[in-house]
């Protein structure tokens, strides 16, 4: 499988950290963020795509250097946050530019998990379907922020809401999916058909309205690092050893 990984974001709210950085290969414990996904799932998966803008395509190919993975890494040709492509048009152009045709798992560059991604790639061969991770959310303000999942015994979605003011389910979908390849191959009729583009979870909510999507709950804990507060709470956390990434 490949796993395509979304890069392409300008980080806004890490700034000045990040206006000439990308945000996945900031520093936590002593390697950047984005290693400690590739360096977890690597046995797992044949290639890593890795989308990125043109600001920060050069830095993305120093890091590859000399790394024993096989990286590919791509430059979607925008500049600036305000002509961002979008995480959904992103997975588009990373299919389109290579011709994959297979199954893929997508993952946000910038998320770090205290448990190994193996278990959810194992889970998604087991399952025979396309999948996401989720976790429960107690808060409805954080659940207004996310993809919201209710689901079914066997574990398959039955609601999918994207930021909903008014949350029907208790589960949240962080950005971890896996698509089979003749759901993925979908996209460009989802986006024809108005399917939201910036957040990568609205292709996964259009599609498990047209087939059967499972879900994983994540035994772990997710760390998302989306501002100056959230990066400085996940190196004290990692400094504490109250986690253990790549695992």
């Amino acid at each position: 499988m490949k796993c395509i990984v979304l890069a392409a974001g300008y980080a806004t709210r890490l700034y000045p950290l990040t206006r000439d950085f990308p945000k996945p290969l900031l520093g936590v414990g002593g390697k950047p963020i984005l290693d400690w996904l590739i360096d977890d799932a690597a046995s797992m998966v044949d290639a890593f795509v890795v989308v990125t803008n043109h600001r920060f395509y050069e830095h993305f190919l120093r890091w590859k250097e000399g790394k024993e993975q096989r990286i590919i890494v791509l430059d979607d040709g925008t500049e600036s946050n305000e002509a961002r492509l979008g995480a959904v048009r992103d997975i588009r152009f990373a299919l389109d530019a290579l011709a994959i045709d297979e199954d893929c798992a997508v993952m946000a560059g910038d998320n770090l998990l205290d448990f190994s991604l193996k278990g959810f790639l194992s889970y998604a061969l087991r399952a025979g379907t396309s999948c996401v991770m989720c976790h429960e959310e107690p808060r409805i303000e954080a659940l207004r922020k996310t993809g919201v999942i209710e689901f079914d015994e066997a574990g398959i979605i039955t609601s999918y809401q994207e930021k909903p003011q008014t949350p029907r389910g208790r589960y949240a979908v962080p950005p971890f999916y896996y698509y089979l390849a003749e759901d993925i191959r979908r996209i460009p009729e989802a986006l024809g058909q108005g399917c939201g583009f910036d957040a990568p979870g609205s292709f996964a909510a259009w599609l498990s309205r047209r087939a059967p999507v499972h879900a994983y709950v994540m035994p772990g804990r997710r760390y998302d690092i989306g501002d100056m507060e959230s990066y400085l709470k996940v190196q004290r956390a990692f400094e504490a050893g109250a986690f253990s990434t790549g695992g």
